[in-house]
């Protein structure tokens, strides 16, 4: 069953590229939802164990960003790098060893479609990421909530309304869980709590479960400290201070959970996603027999086209064709 992540996270990958389809076949898929600065960043770092979402003020995630995590063990055959890898989509030719460079490459295919002026589009960066130390496990990361209603939250729904999807929602443990913003918009597509798994907190019923994390701190951030040295500094506090939760919290625990349910998900969604894809080959064989036969010889594409077109046309008005051709005569 671990290997049905990956085949899901393929399909993801062809659905944001045609787009209008996405939502014919509704996948499994983990969304992380949360307001600015609610910790989201450190969340999805410290799933990954590396530093490379951008960050800065307002709102810096500005496009979804659909995550890859591919567990690839060190004595893997296939394995390209001895350390970690990613790659991006949109640049399908580079592999980035450094990842101070995918957090540059995201920042710069932002602005390249979105441009410097704080614009939001729906159109996804796919990122891979290649390691020893994670699980396999896929994650779109998107804008954080901000308080005025607008593109951000229609594009949060678009994707928390699928039916298919969990809802990963990070609030500080700081706030009042009964305002959390994160919650408040789960609870529209998700009133019992089916999908949502909470970070934290035990205010809001979740029937996925609530996991309690310790981010990085601003301090942390802005000392360079590491993401490992983070995690160890997680598991030191919570057995130093909650030894008995210790072992069901944290952002090992967190990915661990995550791996098992999107692969329970998977399984209980497979019957409904083989019958819609069945229909959707179905739908476009359909299609592309009615295109006629295959060509041949490419160089006679365009030439071939056209007399298609001619013939049809002519075929259409052939009453009015024949009169005009008599009459010339």
């Amino acid at each position: 069953m671990e290997g049905l992540i990956p085949i899901i996270g393929k399909l993801q990958d062809v659905f944001a590229a045609v787009g209008s389809r996405e939502n014919q076949v509704q996948l499994p898929q983990i969304v992380v939802v949360g307001s600015q600065s609610a910790g989201k960043s450190s969340v999805i770092e410290g799933i990954v164990g590396r530093d490379f979402l951008p960050r800065g003020s307002g709102i810096v995630t500005r496009r979804p960003l659909l995550i890859h995590l591919i567990h690839t063990p060190k004595e893997a055959k296939h394995r390209a790098f001895e350390d970690d890898w990613a790659t991006f989509e949109h640049v399908p030719n580079k592999v980035f060893t450094d990842f101070e460079q995918v957090r540059e490459e995201i920042e710069a295919e932002t602005i390249r479609l979105t441009g410097t002026d704080k614009g939001i589009s729906t159109e996804q960066i796919i990122l891979k990421i290649y390691s020893a130390t994670v699980v396999n496990l896929s994650l779109i990361d998107l804008p954080g909530i901000t308080k005025v209603p607008d593109l951000i939250r229609d594009m949060i729904l678009s994707f928390i309304s699928n039916p298919q999807s969990l809802i990963l929602a990070v609030t500080p443990a700081n706030q009042d869980f009964a305002n959390s913003e994160a919650l408040k918009l789960a609870r529209e597509v998700d009133a019992d709590g089916d999908r949502t798994l909470f970070l934290r907190g035990e205010v809001i019923p979740v029937k996925l479960g609530i996991i309690g994390v310790v981010n990085r701190s601003q301090a942390d951030i802005d000392s360079n400290k590491s993401v490992d040295d983070c995690l160890r500094d997680e598991m030191s506090f919570l057995y130093k201070n909650y030894p008995s939760l210790a072992s069901k919290n944290g952002i090992k625990h967190l990915a661990t959970a995550l791996n098992k349910l999107l692969i329970l998900h998977i399984r209980e969604s497979l019957p409904e996603l083989k019958h819609r894809i069945t229909n959707m080959i179905a739908e476009f064989q359909t299609t592309l027999e009615s295109l006629g036969s295959p060509i041949d010889d490419k160089k006679k594409t365009f030439l071939q086209v056209i007399n298609h077109f001619s013939s049809a046309y002519i075929s259409t008005i052939d009453g009015s064709s024949k009169n005009i051709g008599a009459s010339k005569l």
